[in-house]
């Protein structure tokens, strides 16, 4: 679909992580080795407790691996202090929650420009590049609106919105079209593929949405915290 990848945007080495419950700890990822290249759009997809959303929480530098090393854009980022991480994150990734996390006490269009505001940009401004990317995906007649007064969907565009304002280099989100319709899941999917097809970006996402693998450079399956599959289709047993 894309042109051949150019350079690498994130290599995941050896990462394990263990978490612990009452007296046991128990391993959910395990030796982990991934390259992402920019110009790539790539599905992470497994079953519910495989460990998508912690391994991605891990290559964008929300939580910390128990082994190994996470280098995103040549920057080993769990050697960076706190602060430099926070400010790494900041200027590179941008990140799609599944649950939105919007702030409930602003209307869409500042939860949109929050990315912008953080990198000092003047209020204003921020806004306006806000509500031009809302109307990319077509809820910019929502930018006044606060998240209780918008449908899940409309709430998760606001999030997605957020996600791509600042033009960061390294897109991830988890499940982005799980409130969306057809029609509009597909016209998100779009918009992200325009990010990851870049030489100096990449899209990492996880879903379990069968409508749009189609759109997929690769996808990497995960089972019980293993990759069992990295390839450009789905294997034929999944």
């Amino acid at each position: 679909m894309s042109a051949a990848p150019i350079s690498k945007a994130i290599s995941v080495r050896d990462i394990a992580r263990d978490f612990t419950a009452g007296q046991q700890t128990i391993r959910v990822l395990h030796d982990i080795d991934i390259d992402v290249h920019s110009g790539e759009l790539t599905y992470i997809v497994g079953e519910s407790g495989s460990g998508k959303t912690t391994l991605i929480s891990i290559m964008c530098g929300i939580l910390y691996p128990t082994e190994g090393t996470v280098r995103v854009f040549d920057t080993d980022i769990y050697h960076l202090s706190d602060t430099e991480l926070v400010e790494f994150r900041l200027n590179n990734i941008g990140f799609i929650f599944q649950q939105y996390n919007l702030i409930p006490a602003i209307d869409a269009a500042s939860n949109a420009a929050v990315p912008l505001i953080a990198q000092g940009m003047d209020r204003h401004e921020a806004r306006e590049r806000a509500v031009a990317m809302m109307d990319k995906l077509n809820i910019a007649d929502q930018a006044d609106k606060l998240p209780n007064q918008l449908s899940g969907g409309q709430q998760q565009r606001v999030a997605i919105a957020r996600a791509l304002v600042h033009e960061p280099r390294l897109v991830v989100c988890d499940e982005p079209t799980a409130a969306l319709d057809a029609r509009s899941g597909r016209r998100v999917m779009d918009l992200l593929r325009e990010v990851a097809v870049d030489e100096d970006r990449a899209c990492i996402i996880v879903t379990h949405d069968n409508r749009v693998f189609d759109l997929a450079d690769r996808i990497l399956v995960l089972e019980d915290g293993r990759v069992t599959h990295d390839g450009a289709e789905m294997p034929e047993d999944h």
